[in-house]
């Protein structure tokens, strides 16, 4: 009798540790026999979260304040040593909005221009940290960093790896634009223990309105499916409509998904 009593309180205690209740069994054989209830899980109540990066920022002011009136979050990747980048920076931040550089990078076609404060295979490691400081320098509220064309440049390790460096020296994180399979500069990031992440689609690959609240439906499809999901898309007229038509009903309270910053999925 000891014993079995012995042996009933380490089973209780056991259980109580584990948050497993005892409940009592019975069969034709005995009546001190027990069974184990495990917890039952509780749900989740995250939602699927939603990323939109706003590329080529600096050129048009229009675009960006009609962005900014929506009053969702959206990250704006400015691309540096243009016309309004730094007043555009300037008016996002005071908006409370998130800034990422646009680093212009190297294409694999060599009749098109990344444009100022590009980086290219050719470069050396020094010219590129220089650049790319020099860029930061004029957008001093940037939390992030993403590539600006690049097919060329982010499938070089010898020349990411650099660049990933002084992004990962100012505490900024990295998304891969992937604007060409070969890229390695998203595992590059990750070998480096850099916060950083890669977009899932394009927005307006196909520059019309139709087509990119399509774009739209499969980001967030994607996004309930995997849990979480980022576009980047233009500041042309079409994108522009297309967010505002799909976005301007948007209710963070009874919307299945959470439209975020880009840095909250990194």
């Amino acid at each position: 009798m000891v014993q079995l009593n012995r042996r009933k309180f380490l089973k209780t205690t056991f259980a109580s540790l584990l948050g497993i209740t005892i409940l009592p069994t019975f069969s034709s054989e005995t009546l001190s026999c027990t069974r184990l209830i495990l917890p039952i899980p509780k749900k989740s109540h995250k939602k699927p979260k939603v990323a939109v990066i706003i590329d080529d920022i600096g050129n048009d002011p229009a675009p960006a304040f009609e962005l900014l009136a929506l009053c969702v979050p959206i990250t704006f990747s400015v691309l540096p040593r243009r016309p309004f980048s730094q007043d555009l920076a300037m008016e996002i931040r005071q908006k409370g909005h998130e800034i990422m550089l646009h680093q212009p990078m190297e294409p694999i076609r060599r009749d098109i221009s990344p444009g100022p404060g590009a980086i290219f295979v050719s470069s050396s490691v020094n010219e590129i940290v220089q650049t790319i400081e020099e860029n930061l320098g004029q957008i001093p509220w940037a939390t992030g960093v993403n590539n600006h064309m690049g097919s060329r440049f982010t499938s070089r390790r010898s020349k990411v790896r650099p660049a990933l460096e002084v992004i990962k020296s100012h505490g900024l994180f990295f998304v891969d634009s992937v604007t060409s399979s070969k890229t390695v500069a998203y595992r590059t990031a990750k070998a480096l223990r850099m916060h950083s992440t890669h977009r899932d689609l394009f927005l307006d690959h196909v520059p019309c309105v139709d087509s990119i609240k399509r774009q739209l439906k499969r980001l967030e499809q994607r996004a309930l499916i995997k849990g979480h999901a980022i576009a980047i898309g233009h500041p042309f007229p079409e994108t522009v409509s297309a967010l505002k038509e799909h976005l301007g009903s948007y209710d963070p309270a009874d919307s299945p998904l959470e439209y975020v910053y880009v840095s909250s999925l990194v």
